[in-house]
């Protein structure tokens, strides 16, 4: 495939390309690792590609200011509520070069710089397309802007003290703080991210901790007290951001054909919620 098709232009939009199709053919099981699930360097020309799902320029809820937003593919994590499932296979992305995120990500360098905004890459989880991404954001200081990336942080340990200056803010989703929740909601371990994550506090690099709020699933009181105890130790935290569950996801789950585990789940109440951000509060945490 060309990396000059155009992405889709919204994160919420099912993208599988014919190439993430033909992947999926291959193993028959949508929630293994696929053989293109790996950081493999790839080059159209001189021009180093990454594989990417969506871009959104204007956001104002993926870090400071106006943001804009690339999602790339790949992801090792399969949260029972993730909402872009399209997003786990790497090939299910459309190839584009560095030059042309580049070309237009500086079409709104200005706007970014005049609102204190920058370039925020997520996922999937962008740490697994480690190269395209550090290219991406060295080119992205060039010009003056700000970067963020929302994380897992599962794949931190690959990334060397020098390469994390290269990323402003660290937007880390931390699934919850027992181990045993954590591995139910994601199928991974928890010790990788809690390890990044006072990685980034002993390194001085500030971070966003992220938690999705899911009743019967993240909202046990003692899940939300080892969080908020870790939360509480990291000494470059500014914020943590309570994201409450909701069922946009639902429909990708069902083209996709698979099982969508949380089918009759309900979003949090207000009470729920503020129970939660209560809970963070009372550790004197910057709580949203």
């Amino acid at each position: 495939m060309s990396a000059t098709e155009t992405e889709a232009a919204s994160r919420y939009e099912l993208k599988v390309t014919p190439e993430g199709e033909a992947e999926s053919r291959k193993v028959t099981d949508y929630f293994a690792e696929h053989p293109g699930d790996v950081d493999a360097l790839v080059r159209e020309g001189d021009d180093l590609v990454g594989y990417v799902h969506s871009w959104e320029a204007g956001s104002t809820v993926d870090g400071p200011g106006v943001r804009f937003v690339g999602f790339l593919t790949g992801c090792p994590l399969r949260c029972q509520y993730c909402h872009n499932p399209d997003t786990w296979h790497k090939f299910n992305g459309v190839p584009v070069t560095i030059a042309r995120a580049m070309a237009r990500i500086s079409s709104f360098a200005q706007v970014l710089k005049l609102t204190q905004g920058g370039v925020t890459i997520s996922g999937g989880e962008a740490q697994l397309q480690k190269t395209f991404l550090l290219e991406l954001f060295r080119r992205c200081h060039l010009l003056g802007l700000h970067t963020a990336i929302e994380t897992s942080g599962r794949l931190g340990a690959k990334f060397t003290d020098e390469e994390l200056e290269l990323v402003d803010l660290h937007l880390l989703d931390i699934k919850s703080g027992d181990p045993a929740t954590y591995e139910k909601v994601t199928r991974q371990p928890l010790q990788p991210t809690l390890d990044f994550a006072r990685r980034l506090s002993a390194l001085g690099r500030p971070m966003w901790v992220r938690f999705t709020l899911v009743p019967g699933l993240t909202d046990a009181r003692d899940n939300v007290e080892l969080l908020a105890d870790i939360c509480a130790g990291l000494k470059t935290l500014e914020r943590v951001e309570i994201q409450p569950f909701h069922q946009m996801g639902k429909e990708k789950w069902h083209r996709l054909g698979l099982t969508y585990p949380l089918e009759d789940t309900q979003p949090p109440g207000v009470e729920l919620i503020d129970r939660v951000r209560g809970q963070f509060r009372s550790r004197g945490l910057t709580v949203y």
